[in-house]
């Protein structure tokens, strides 16, 4: 599994509740600006209509051996997903505070997979305590490290 792009701001902005995988409908040079790991999911998301996913704001660079027909970088990309995975997923997003964001595209099977996730936003307080979490391990981890080199 080779992953291309990861959202690592979505961990720190949001809560990530459950985790699904999605297939994209992508273009020939898409595929190949990805292999190039030519991608950003910053700001991106998933909305739902007529019982379809799309994929917006995602970036995709263009080929960098592609010609006139390169595709468009920012443009609308429709998911699969099995129909009861969107009727979930509507059904939560539709509660206040949740969204659908993509978490990584990455290649399975020499298929372009997206990674999405249903997420409630966190709070400004709740990012700081995250952040206070994160360093109280990693000085655990130092003084352990520390201890035992001695």
């Amino acid at each position: 599994m080779k992953i291309v792009a990861e959202n690592k701001k979505a961990y720190h902005d949001y809560f990530i509740e459950e985790t699904f995988e999605a297939g994209m409908v992508l273009l020939g040079t898409e595929v190949k600006a990805l292999r190039e790991g030519r991608a950003n999911l910053k700001d991106s998301y998933v909305i739902i209509k007529n019982n379809e996913a799309f994929l917006l704001n995602c970036h995709i660079g263009p080929y960098s051996h592609g010609n006139i027909t390169n595709h468009e970088p920012l443009r609308t990309r429709k998911l699969l997903l099995h129909r009861r995975e969107i009727e979930r997923l509507r059904g939560k997003s539709q509660q206040r505070g949740y969204t659908i964001i993509p978490l990584k595209i990455y290649f399975k099977d020499n298929r372009a997979k997206l990674e999405i996730g249903l997420a409630r936003g966190k709070r400004l307080f709740e990012k700081r305590e995250a952040i206070k979490e994160r360093e109280a391990k990693r000085e655990i981890a130092r003084a352990m490290a520390t201890r035992k080199a001695i």
